[in-house]
């Protein structure tokens, strides 16, 4: 493909590794965006007129099909992890999955990926991974050809896993450890999902397929606290939180979230939905990055890489004994 690809959601997280990669190729990148202006600077991952940044909302499907106008190829990543006014699972995940996979047959899209989440389930006592599973069944029924991508937890520099608890490792005594700490969870590096997401789009045998990426090693929710104290040199308690207490945390954490939403760059703390879904593992099976020829690196080569910014001392202080 030397074509035009939109990329829905393309000034998050993940989204912006997906869009340089994708310049990276060659191929012409229109990233639709719901606040356009957050990706003003996307346009510096390519050359001159390579990147274009359009305002585009999944609720809204006029707006969907003018960002496919033209487009050969289309990848959507948008996703919440709480919900936020009408911004919710099913808004989001189900209906926006259908809304984009319905304008990208429309349009004559020949590729499109469809990112949701590893663990995804129309049976899940989780409603994220419910209403991630919803997409999935909806983004198939309108788009046959449709790839599905399923990371577990990603991380990287400005990733809300390990940052957020290396800041609250700096604030507080201790770290909880939802259900005794025992969830398994299998990291996988933001530029090796992105990269993979790129070959999709590159390769059409990859179409009608499902892809659940992990990163190289498997690590218990505690084995993750654990790493988090030693990169940042940190001393804490592990506290154990029984999943009843851990449940109550969670009720706080959706009042919260009705406050901290709706303030830019402040998290709200963890949601009941996300204590329910920690009580199942998130580990990849079945074919991932190996199928597409990538050796996922690991959170010891990648995390002590900024992490070091929560050491006392930060860049200037000496690496914890047993950091990486």
């Amino acid at each position: 493909m030397q074509g035009l690809v939109t990329v829905f959601g393309g000034t998050g997280f993940v989204g912006r590794q997906v869009v340089r990669a994708l310049a990276k190729r060659g191929l012409r990148v229109r990233v639709a965006a719901r606040n356009p202006g957050r990706g003003y600077r996307l346009r510096m991952l390519g050359d001159v007129g390579q990147i274009e940044v359009v305002q585009a909302n999944l609720r809204n499907k006029a707006s969907v099909a003018r960002a496919l106008e033209g487009a050969e190829g289309c990848v959507n990543l948008v996703g919440v992890l709480q919900e936020v006014g009408r911004q919710g699972f099913q808004t989001i995940h189900a209906m926006g999955a259908k809304t984009v996979a319905e304008a990208c047959a429309a349009a004559g899209v020949t590729r499109l990926v469809q990112i949701s989440a590893v663990g995804a389930d129309e049976h899940s006592a989780s409603k994220y991974a419910r209403t991630k599973a919803m997409g999935e069944a909806a983004a198939r029924e309108a788009y046959p050809g449709v790839t599905i991508v399923r990371p577990s937890i990603v991380f990287g520099p400005e990733d809300r896993f390990f940052n957020q608890f290396a800041q609250l490792a700096a604030l507080s005594p201790a770290l909880p450890l939802f259900g005794g700490g025992h969830t398994k969870f299998q990291p996988a590096y933001v530029a090796d999902v992105a990269e993979a997401i790129a070959r999709i789009i590159e390769d059409p045998a990859t179409q009608g397929q499902t892809y659940e990426l992990g990163g190289p090693g498997v690590f218990s929710f505690k084995e993750l606290m654990e790493f988090v104290l030693r990169e940042t040199g940190r001393s804490r308690l592990l506290l154990p939180l029984p999943w009843p207490v851990a449940g109550l945390i969670g009720m706080g954490g959706d009042l919260a979230a009705l406050v901290y939403g709706y303030i830019p760059l402040v998290p709200a703390p963890i949601t009941s939905d996300q204590v329910t879904a920690l009580k199942s593992d998130n580990v990849a099976s079945g074919q991932g990055f190996e199928a597409l020829g990538i050796v996922p690196k690991s959170i010891e080569a990648i995390v002590p890489s900024y992490l070091y910014r929560y050491r006392k001392g930060g860049q200037y202080a000496e690496a914890p004994e047993g950091a990486f």
